[in-house]
């Protein structure tokens, strides 16, 4: 099972106001970009406004962040809008045959090494901002 669009169509709304910060975007333009409908472009940013990442306006006066760019990570914003708690990224086959050697073991010996690989994804978003993802889209815009 993957994590989501929603992530990375989080990363990209959020990038895309500051990238055309000197615009108003609403959700119909932000959803032009992503190419998705505007529903879930305005559930998506409610999610952000709710973390206190974005203030959205009613109207024409669009969204802005709230947090300069070197203090917004991916993993703030996957708390955002993915909310996976810990240990709880990758399912596992609970109905297994406990007759069977491995059907009996498989599940106690993935969940540690599945809520370890979680924890490591989750290190690396912690460790990259919105202004590193800003940064490589302007330099291969050049």
């Amino acid at each position: 099972m993957k994590i989501s669009s929603r992530f990375t169509v989080g990363v990209h709304i959020l990038t895309l106001i500051k990238i055309e910060r000197e615009y108003t975007l609403s959700s119909t333009q932000i959803a032009e970009s992503v190419n998705t409908n505007p529903v879930v472009i305005r559930r998506l940013m409610g999610k952000l406004k709710e973390a206190g990442l974005i203030e959205v306006s009613r109207g024409n006066t669009g969204a802005k962040l709230l947090k300069s760019l070197d203090e917004i990570t991916l993993f703030d914003v996957y708390k955002a809008i993915e909310v996976v708690e810990s240990g709880h990224l990758f399912q596992i086959h609970e109905d297994t045959n406990p007759k069977c050697t491995v059907g009996a073991n498989i599940q106690m010996v993935l969940e540690v090494i599945l809520e370890s690989a979680q924890g490591a994804m989750e290190a690396v978003l912690k460790d990259v901002t919105l202004d590193n993802i800003v940064n490589k889209i302007l330099v291969n815009n050049r």
